[in-house]
């Protein structure tokens, strides 16, 4: 139970910084700013633990990349898409294709009642997209979504194995401090010294969500090192349900009867994964 709380806190926290990157007046430099933020942390973190075990680097570099990969294509789900759809697409898109790799590759078990939650839970999230009918003109947006939930797959199964190989903290400093510094280079390099001229209060809140997004994972990261990758993955993603919430709330997006229906098929999953 103290797994599935931690990963729910996860989910809040997950989509709350979404939904400030989301938000940002500029969001290619707010983006930038969350991930200096986690540069700035994972350098800490690196400061105080140290190198990884020998043989783990490759855990760290795949995961980096595709963290890098899953930036690009959240910034151009969020540019081309509304919060309410894309966030779900991209997050639903990933916890049954983790459970297929942690089934068929990893080979690890899951009981009857978790794989129906998993199923239930990838089902009502993606059901929270098409539920707004996407016309045509919404192609690239969607392509954008799925592209990126492929990367979270990615990345989930990679973390998944690497905490079994390394302290938490260790890996997740590693990871941070090369992608927090790598993607605010390549935004500076991109768009030159006036990349990051903003408003006070815009900084504050990428570096905010920064360190929101390191909570948001570091949580994670903790979880699977004690259960199995699929069901984290599924109670991670609901993250959806609240990032549907904010959207109606912030973004006036519409949540409506519909939605709330697909968000009580994610919560009965929830149930089936507790149960199971």
């Amino acid at each position: 139970m103290a797994v599935i709380l931690v990963v729910l806190g996860a989910a809040v926290l997950h989509a709350t910084w979404n939904a400030m990157a989301h938000g940002a007046p500029d969001r290619v430099a707010g983006l930038a700013l969350m991930e200096l933020a986690a540069g700035v942390i994972g350098l800490v973190a690196v400061l105080v633990m140290g190198l990884p075990p020998a043989g783990t680097w490759w855990y760290i570099i795949a995961s980096a990349l595709l963290h890098l990969a899953y930036l690009g294509g959240l910034l151009a789900s969020y540019q081309l898409g509304q919060f309410s759809q894309m966030y779900p697409l991209a997050r639903g898109t990933s916890p049954w294709v983790v459970a297929v790799v942690s089934i068929a590759v990893l080979h690890q078990h899951l009981a009857v009642l978790e794989l129906a939650g998993v199923l239930l839970v990838s089902a009502g999230l993606i059901a929270l997209v098409f539920i707004g009918r996407p016309g045509r003109g919404q192609v690239p947006a969607l392509f954008a979504a799925i592209g990126t939930g492929l990367m979270i797959a990615s990345y989930t199964v990679v973390d998944g194995l690497a905490v079994h190989k390394m302290p938490v903290a260790t890996y997740m400093g590693w990871v941070f401090m090369l992608q927090g510094f790598a993607f605010p280079v390549a935004v500076l390099w991109w768009r030159g010294r006036r990349a990051f001229d903003l408003p006070r209060a815009s900084i504050l809140s990428g570096l905010g969500g920064g360190v929101v997004s390191m909570a948001a994972y570091g949580l994670v990261l903790w979880a699977q090192t004690r259960g199995t990758l699929a069901t984290i993955a599924a109670l991670r993603e609901t993250s959806i349900i609240f990032g549907a919430i904010i959207g109606a709330i912030f973004f006036n997006e519409r949540f409506g009867p519909k939605r709330a229906a697909a968000a009580t098929v994610v919560v009965a999953g929830i149930v089936l994964i507790t149960a199971g």
